[in-house]
């Protein structure tokens, strides 16, 4: 197989703070695929850096009576503590402030320039008139000019994902000094990502594959991209500077104007591979000119419209030796009991206090890898399925298989197991798995690849079980059987150590000094144990996590609240889950037909139309709100999948939605009703 060379990144974090639990969930999930390449043998730079410029350093390095640098110095000296804790391998870690990122983002601009691609124009900027500054967009807040959200930022709305101009909030404030801004009029920079031959490379890339051959960006981004792209291809131009006073980085000839963060942020990429390389002693541009070198990045969700369009953009008319980004792949965020991340909510998780209580950090590797796929998708972290996996999986499973082989071998047969145990069916079976295991990595779908590795743990639990090793140690007459069980035990527990390595590198490493191997890759599936090596003596891999002492300090339980209230006239229903609620089956359906129920005061009889090819009978107390007729060809909401009930006019087939005031009638009684373009049948989630 042809050896990959690989650059991969990881998204910069802000060095306004230190790292926060979605960072770390961010690293683990590029670390994991990384290490797995490596593992493949493959040439990987995996680089990451502080993102380190724009206002809110500049302003809080102010608060604090430091420079700037002097700021982002003190928090960049904290990411080891946090990187070495959970065993990320970064090769690289710099920062966007480098000589290097000055250089190249300079250049890129320079280049752009040269393309046509950059233009200026005057326009009406928020100016803080208490702080004697223009704001930047994300010291505006106010209400969202697409949804109505409150209280967003002045250039994208966190609740709808929409992107637009901070004059065009509604309401806004100054986040600095509370007060309403004013407009005054500045000379700004643009990327004309409007051009059509950005439009046109952008359906192109975000359509397009990798050199790998799998799509650019994921299925849910590819849907973004499209919306935002639009049929009509009308992208918004991009304005790419700040005025000073600002911490960044200058804009040729342009004094007292700076690129914005946005711009020089991910050629911080490329920076820190500029400065890796220059320590390591490879060719930069020579390595970004092959052929053969895959870009590859990971990041959140929140900023895929900057990695999918401006990114891939100024690559491409940049020119060589940047390249254009083989894959973006994006990670939903990190939730506490199906709740975002809060520390005023009692759902935080401080990654260092987490170290501190002792928590082995492959603990957490392997519940994120547990849950982890390919897809855009947020990941909940509960305390019970948390001690659960570590206790069920990775030790009553994984390292219980050890810990029951290892003290026969040692004690009984000088560590050295059995050579012919190594044809056994059993290690066959297993060592067949590797590669689906391998495949599951490569294809990023981590809980598929913890899975398997898992149901195969209780294949060799089960064969210890049957053969119970601890009786035939009972009868010396028996020591050969005992000798290949033990040593079919113990080299399944190596293929599933190889199977998990790229999750437990810490444990991986222990388990090769223990059984007298050289460092795992995916190659070594068919290096069985041999008796010239004999294993040393089995010592405890990992321990159980404490509920009491460990989990219930790291996530306490939230105080009772008082019983909220509603507008609505009562109080919230209990908490359910999410599992709770998937249980409830709600679609649109057509009211085909409605008319009174003869005898009744209160019901209207609906027939509707879900589209399953027949319609439905449902009875519905809103005839005190409605006339039939108002009602015929309306889409509504109904519960699907509520048992039939009988009742005296006859059997009602579901329930339609509605909403009142429990305790002011006067209000009125309101039919549930999608949004235009729903169709009969689709569910609502």
């Amino acid at each position: 197989m042809t050896q990959r060379k690989l650059f991969v990144t990881t998204a910069l974090p802000y060095a306004n703070g230190a790292f926060h639990m979605g960072h770390i969930m961010e690293y683990i999930q590029a670390d994991i695929w990384v290490r797995h390449e490596r593992m493949c043998g493959n040439i990987v730079h995996f680089v990451g850096a502080d993102d380190v410029h724009g206002a809110p350093i500049m302003i809080a390095a102010q608060k604090r009576g430091l420079t700037p640098q002097a700021f982002v110095a003190e928090i960049a000296s904290g990411r080891k503590q946090y990187l070495d804790g959970f065993h990320i391998s970064h090769d690289y870690w710099g920062s966007t402030d480098s000589k290097e990122n000055h250089e190249l983002s300079q250049e890129i601009y320079r280049r752009l320039k040269a393309a046509g691609l950059i233009y200026t124009k005057d326009v009406e900027q928020f100016y803080d008139t208490v702080k004697c500054m223009f704001l930047a967009d994300r010291f505006i807040k106010g209400t969202c000019p697409r949804c109505g959200a409150p209280d967003q930022y002045g250039d994208n709305c966190e609740k709808c994902s929409a992107v637009y101009s901070p004059t065009e909030v509604i309401n806004p404030y100054s986040t600095l000094s509370g007060s309403r801004p004013e407009l005054r009029t500045s000379t700004h920079y643009f990327f004309k990502l409007s051009d059509p031959q950005c439009v046109e490379f952008l359906r192109h890339w975000t359509k397009g594959t990798g050199k790998d051959g799998k799509p650019s960006v994921q299925e849910e981004v590819l849907a973004k991209d499209s919306e935002w792209l639009g049929a009509d291809g009308h992208l918004a131009d991009w304005d790419i500077s700040r005025d000073a006073p600002y911490f960044g980085i200058e804009i040729p000839d342009a004094p007292g104007k700076y690129f914005y963060v946005w711009l020089d942020a991910p050629v911080g990429y490329l920076a820190a591979l500029k400065a890796y390389s220059e320590k390591k002693g490879f060719d930069f541009e020579k390595f970004l000119e092959d052929p053969e070198t895959e870009q590859i990045h990971f990041i959140g969700k929140d900023i895929i419209y900057f990695h999918t369009l401006f990114w891939p953009a100024m690559l491409k008319f940049s020119g060589k030796p940047f390249r254009v980004p083989d894959h973006i792949n994006a990670h939903g965020f990190m939730t506490v009991n199906g709740e975002k991340m809060s520390k005023s909510r009692g759902t935080g998780i401080s990654p260092l206090e987490y170290l501190k209580l002792g928590m082995n950090a492959e603990w957490l590797r392997y519940y994120l890898a547990a849950k982890m796929n390919s897809r855009v998708e947020d990941v909940d972290f509960t305390k019970l399925d948390f001690a659960q996996r570590v206790n069920s999986d990775l030790i009553g499973k994984y390292v219980n298989i050890a810990s029951r082989a290892a003290g026969f071998i040692v004690k009984r047969f000088e560590g050295r197991v059995l050579d012919s145990a190594m044809t056994d069916p059993l290690v066959g079976n297993l060592m067949s798995r590797v590669p689906e295991v391998s495949a599951f990595y490569e294809a990023r779908e981590f809980a598929r690849a913890t899975r398997l590795v898992m149901e195969l743990a209780d294949l060799v639990n089960e064969y210890v079980d049957e053969k119970k090793p601890w009786e035939l140690a009972k009868h010396p007459e028996k020591a050969e059987e005992l000798h290949h069980v033990s040593s079919v035990a113990l080299e399944c527990f190596r293929l599933l150590t190889l199977c998990l390595k790229p999750v437990l590198p810490a444990t991986a490493e222990r388990v090769e000094n223990f059984l007298s191997i050289a460092p795992l890759a995916w190659a070594d599936a068919a290096k069985h144990l041999s008796s010239a090596d004999p294993i040393k003596p089995y010592q405890h891999l990992m321990q159980r996590v404490d509920m009491e002492k460990q989990l219930n300090v790291l996530v306490p339980e939230k105080a009772p609240e008082p019983e909220p209230t509603v507008p609505g006239g009562e109080p919230i229903a209990p908490e359910v889950t999410i599992d709770d609620f998937s249980k409830v089956d709600l679609r649109v359906a057509k009211i085909v037909k409605c008319e009174e129920v003869e005898g009744s005061t209160k019901l209207l009889r609906l027939t509707l139309d879900l589209g399953e090819g027949r319609t439905r009978n449902v009875f519905s107390g809103i005839k005190s709100a409605y006339k039939p007729s108002d009602l015929e060809g309306r889409l509504t909401v109904m519960i699907a999948n509520l048992a039939p009930r009988k009742m005296r006019f006859g059997v009602s087939e579901g329930m339609v939605l509605a909403a009142s005031d429990a305790a002011d009638k006067s209000l009125g009684l309101f039919l549930l009703s999608p949004d235009s373009g729903a169709q009969p049948g689709m569910r609502i989630r």
